[in-house]
């Protein structure tokens, strides 16, 4: 199975705990690496990870793989689960092939991808941004399956070099097959399905909107959770694919149900996450640095903090800026630090020893917004910013607490 949209990005500070509040003193942390199990390598300096759950696939294909071959080659003996082994291997590497199509199409198209990952139904391509157009949502859905059924294509015309029955002959053609299948059911009309993807970009291109070509992939994704759950188990039970349930006395009856089950909740949980995703950067645009930055005062590194504070009280002001003789800014007072500064001591305690130097990173122009905003924040994690105008004048300080609640706000809006 393929998913190839947008994993989404942790909002600043996420999970309860600012980011640069620790034992560190509020200095800024680098995002750690993107993690999902063993790193096989980096094409096109995109990690590629194998998760845990691969491992119980390969070793169920390998099983099953090597029953068939014990019936259509039984001189193999127990070489057959060698055999089976490749086939898993190489099976996989063709859905690496499938996700590498999205990855080089999203390059191609300037979206940043996080990793790819292979895990228990097949892979994902984690690609951080939208498409701008719904032509490049087509093209970058579409070229996952294309390259599918080349592979299968390919694997076809290498069968005709080689005698039928053999093991190169039943390995080529059980890689043509799975490729045939993967292409098939990636070619499903919802999400997240890369037919899906393919949907949401032609509602997309007739309404002119994206929310709308979601909305209406995301629910034939439903509709398709159902067919799997209820249709996979009647078909392979009366045989349409294959199915020998009472040569085993029903074991495979129950398989096929535990099957459906899965690939539907995963098809179910997959359509409701891009439609959360999507309601998500719906209310982006709404997220402004100039409207959600504090008011703020500008003093000197050796006032105390009590004059500060003063000061920032009779401005109408809620954050401190530390600026150096010429006014130039240098640091911005953590919040979380002047919380825990005990009142009697505030006279005593200078500033400087509560801001966090600036870097280029944390200056922040007064007009970025949206997924633009979220995304410097990202790139240089920490409590507060300054947010600065065209001149380079200072503004005031955005805190990312105050991001935080903006977006719950909007989103918690009725529709939301």
């Amino acid at each position: 199975m393929d998913d190839s949209g947008d994993s989404g990005r942790p909002q600043p500070g996420a999970g309860g705990t600012a980011p640069g509040t620790g034992p560190d003193n509020g200095k800024p942390k680098r995002p750690a690496e993107p993690g999902g199990g063993l790193l096989m390598g980096r094409p096109f300096g995109v990690p590629v990870y194998v998760a845990p759950s691969w491992f119980v696939v390969a070793a169920l294909i390998t099983w099953v793989f090597g029953g068939q071959l014990d019936r259509v080659l039984p001189e193999l003996g127990g070489a057959r689960y060698l055999v089976a082994l490749f086939f898993a291997i190489a099976f996989y590497a063709s859905v690496l092939v499938h996700e590498l199509a999205h990855t080089v199409a999203a390059l191609r198209y300037k979206l940043p991808v996080r990793r790819i990952q292979l895990q228990f139904f097949g892979g994902v391509s984690e690609i951080e941004k939208e498409t701008e157009t719904p032509g490049r949502e087509f093209v970058l859905a579409f070229v996952g399956p294309l390259l599918s059924l080349v592979l299968g294509g390919v694997f076809y015309g290498a069968m005709q070099l080689v005698e039928p029955g053999t093991v190169p002959g039943v390995l080529l053609a059980g890689l043509m097959i799975s490729n045939l299948i993967v292409a098939a059911f990636n070619l499903l009309p919802g999400l997240p399905l890369d037919g899906g993807r393919m949907l949401r970009a032609v509602v997309w291109k007739i309404t002119g909107k994206p929310m709308s070509g979601t909305i209406a992939a995301a629910w034939v994704g439903r509709g398709l959770a159902v067919t799997v759950l209820v249709g996979l188990p009647l078909l392979t039970h009366t045989g349409a694919l294959g199915g020998t349930a009472q040569d085993i006395g029903g074991v495979e009856t129950v398989m096929d149900a535990l099957l459906a089950a899965i690939l539907a909740g995963i098809i179910w949980t997959g359509a409701g996450n891009s439609l959360r995703m999507a309601r998500l950067r719906e209310h982006l645009p709404g997220l402004r640095a100039r409207t959600l930055t504090r008011r703020a005062v500008p003093v000197e590194s050796a006032t105390p903090l009590s004059e500060a504070l003063r000061r920032a009280n009779e401005a109408g002001a809620r954050a401190l800026v530390v600026v150096d003789g010429q006014g130039n800014p240098k640091g911005v007072v953590r919040e979380a630090a002047i919380v825990g500064v005990p009142e009697h001591r505030r006279p005593w305690v200078a500033v400087s020893g509560l801001a966090q130097d600036l870097t280029d990173g944390m200056k922040v122009p007064a007009e970025l917004a949206g997924e633009a905003l979220l995304d410097r924040l990202k790139a240089t994690p920490a409590t507060e910013y300054l947010v600065v105008e065209e001149t380079g004048e200072i503004y005031g300080v955005l805190s990312t607490a105050d991001v935080e609640r903006a977006f719950v706000k909007a989103m918690a809006r009725p529709g939301a």
